[in-house]
């Protein structure tokens, strides 16, 4: 059944907020806050970007949206999920230019500022799993800008969010594409500070257990690709390959692209040596899983 929002919260949606910051998008949704979301995270203080595109605190999920080039649209949309241990969030190479990437290639882009958990799981999926129902055009606000194949791009913990919203949300994206995601909580496999910050220091085993992704995949989980460095000292790489051999285990489509340097949290960024290849895989990836 189709879940309909409180009042306030569609009006707070169709409007782009005074202060909403400027990423160059063509539009800018809140989602809701705190007072209108189903769960808080519990954080009152306000947000803060002491460092450039490094947004701190959040307490209101809000999309920014970059529309595909429509000569070159394919019917697509990603909702970006940047990285930050889910205690900060890097909404520039990880955020707003990777949705300028895919909206000049015909890919709508929508970088989500989500809450962060503060020891609340629930808290970014259900950001997550809105955003895309609204990209979906399953909620409103978002008119001239839905598509029906909404998929989901996720960085670090960012790709733990885009493989939770896979896994165990709700509605699902129709595929994710998880740049050096955060996967499992298996001790010596895993991104503590995610975890600590997702869960807690004082999580239980049986956390660890439900938030471990590769052992929440299903028949109904989406096809993916992932993309990595093999010298990543940040999360570890098997990360990636739990999750890709669990997608397999269930008969899922999925890519894997390991590339043999670049470390973590490269991004769109210049730096990364083979970032014209990533680029050239996703993209090719995208169009097949399209036809």
């Amino acid at each position: 059944m189709k879940r309909t929002l409180p009042l306030i919260a569609t009006l707070l949606l169709m409007t782009a907020t005074a202060s909403a910051q400027d990423y160059g998008q063509t539009a800018t949704l809140k989602i809701w806050d705190n007072t209108t979301a189903p769960h808080s995270n519990g954080i009152t203080t306000p947000e803060t970007e002491k460092e450039p595109n490094r947004v701190r605190n959040t307490s209101e999920a809000t999309l920014y949206i970059f529309p595909a080039d429509k000569a070159k649209a394919t019917g697509q949309a990603v909702v970006i999920c940047p990285g930050g241990g889910y205690g900060m969030l890097a909404m520039d190479h990880e955020g707003y230019e990777m949705a300028k990437w895919f909206a000049a290639n015909g890919i709508t882009g929508a970088v989500l500022k989500y809450r962060m958990p503060n020891h609340h799981p629930e808290v970014p999926l259900e950001d997550a799993v809105q955003a895309l129902r609204i990209m979906a055009g399953l909620e409103a606000g978002a008119t001239g800008y839905t598509a029906d194949k909404v998929g989901i791009v996720g960085s670090s913990a960012g790709g733990h969010l885009a493989a939770m919203a896979s896994t165990i949300g709700s509605f699902k994206p129709a595929f994710s594409v998880l740049f050096y995601p955060v996967i499992t909580a298996v001790q010596g496999k895993r991104h503590q500070g995610s975890f600590i910050n997702l869960l807690s220091e004082q999580r239980t085993p049986e956390q660890d257990a439900a938030y471990s992704l590769e052992s929440r995949v299903t028949a109904d989980t989406p096809p993916a690709i992932l993309l990595l460095s093999d010298d990543d000292k940040t999360v570890p790489p098997v990360n990636s390959t739990l999750y890709y051999n669990a997608l397999k285990a269930h008969g899922i489509e999925a890519s894997m692209h390991i590339y043999p340097s670049g470390g973590h949290g490269w991004g769109i960024r210049d730096s990364f040596r083979y970032k014209a290849q990533w680029q050239d895989a996703v993209l090719d990836w995208l169009h097949r899983i399209n036809e």
